[in-house]
Formats: C-alpha cells, structure tokens, sequence
C-alpha cells in the first residue's frame, strides 16, 4: 500500500526554482509563457507582484522540475520581489534589445541580486526581442555579449514571439544548476555523517528541524 506515494514523490529528481528578473516591458512574462505553455500574446499585461508556471524537463536523464517565478519589473512591487530571490537557484536578468535603458538597468539588478540572493545563485543574461527588425535594435548582440563576459555568467539572445534560443535559455541554466547540486551533494555527504554521529540526541534534533528550513519548496 505504500508503494503509490512513493512513486509520487519519486515524479522528478531535482526541484530547481528560477526568477526571471528585468525591466517591465523586456517580455519576461512572454519567455515563461512561450517556455511553459508553448504559446505567445501580442497583449501587453503587467505582472502584478509576482506569478510562476511550473514545467518538468529531462535532463541528463534527470527528471528536473522547474518552478520558475515571474517578477514584476516596477519600481513599487521591488519590496514584494526582492524576499524571492533568496528562495531562487538560477536567475535570468531579461533585457530588450530594442530597449537601450533596459539594458543599462541589467547592473542595477545584478545588485539587487548581490545584495538579496545567495552567493551561489546561477546567473545568466538574455537579451529578448532578437526577432525585431534590425532598425529598432539598440543593443547590438557584442554588447550584450561583453557584459555577459565581464561578470563571467552565459549570454543569449531570445524571441519569445518565435520561440528562438527559449528552450535553450531555461535548458542551459538548469543544467548548470543540476550540476552544482549534485557537486555539493558529493562533497556535503561525508561530512554530515561526521556531523551526526557523535551526538545522536543533537542530530536527531538537527533532523527534526530540517524538513522546515529545507522542506519548504
């Protein structure tokens, strides 16, 4: 009779949660959609502090389930989304490129990202829109490139309207991410049973305790 949950549990390997963050108006919410449900909105909508879709991929012969969490670019909703990137594991800064100011706004969010996410949070750059004439760009793709190069994180160039490079965006991260995990996973498992084995009361508190801080997905 146990053997249904377990197999529920066991439906992905790996839980990853990504935050898409940038400008309002970059099409942060047109990539999560394009990437989750396939499909594309010409309407513009605002994000209202923050929405998520969740979307599970094979990987590696992993199943990774993403959760990816869709933040609001306004000034006034900063205060709701800065808690969540603590809570992130991959974050993708979204910038137009026929948007020069969106771009040049990518190293205020870079900040906000050292000053709120954990200092392992993988980051990488996407400048959105590269389905647009070639006379509305503002941001030529070496621009994007060099700034993606001086803060040693990975750069693509995406259309949510034509679905170019999207999988390979969120696919990309992900990756990464899992690999991270499981390299911290190797390196952590020695010493946490150096950790528990002397002080078995201690330890059973520590597990007591675990499910709410690490749990809480």
């Amino acid at each position: 009779m146990a053997a249904p949950p377990a197999r529920a549990r066991a439906d992905y390997d790996y839980l990853i949660k990504l935050l898409l963050i940038g400008d309002s108006g970059v099409g942060k919410s047109c990539l999560l959609l394009r990437f989750s449900d396939g499909s594309f909105t010409t309407s513009f909508i605002t994000t209202i502090g923050i929405d998520f879709k969740i979307r599970t991929i094979e990987l590696d012969g992993k199943r990774i389930k993403l959760q990816i969490w869709d933040t609001a670019g306004q000034e006034r909703f900063r205060t709701i989304t800065t808690a969540y990137y603590r809570g992130a594991m991959g974050i993708l800064l979204v910038y137009d490129v026929t948007d020069e100011s969106s771009f040049n706004n990518i190293r205020n969010w870079i900040r906000n990202i050292e000053q709120h996410a954990s200092d392992n949070v993988n980051k990488i750059l996407v400048g959105n829109k590269a389905d647009m004439d070639e006379s509305k760009r503002a941001v030529p793709t070496s621009k994007g490139q060099a700034l993606a190069d001086e803060y040693g994180i990975k750069f693509f160039e995406t259309s949510a309207k034509t679905n170019l490079n999207v999988e390979e965006v969120f696919f990309s991260v992900a990756r990464d991410i899992k690999q991270r995990l499981v390299d911290t996973d190797s390196k952590a498992e020695p010493s946490t049973i150096k950790i528990n084995k002397p002080d078995q009361a201690a330890g059973a508190g520590q597990a007591a305790q675990r499910p709410a801080c690490c749990g809480s997905t």
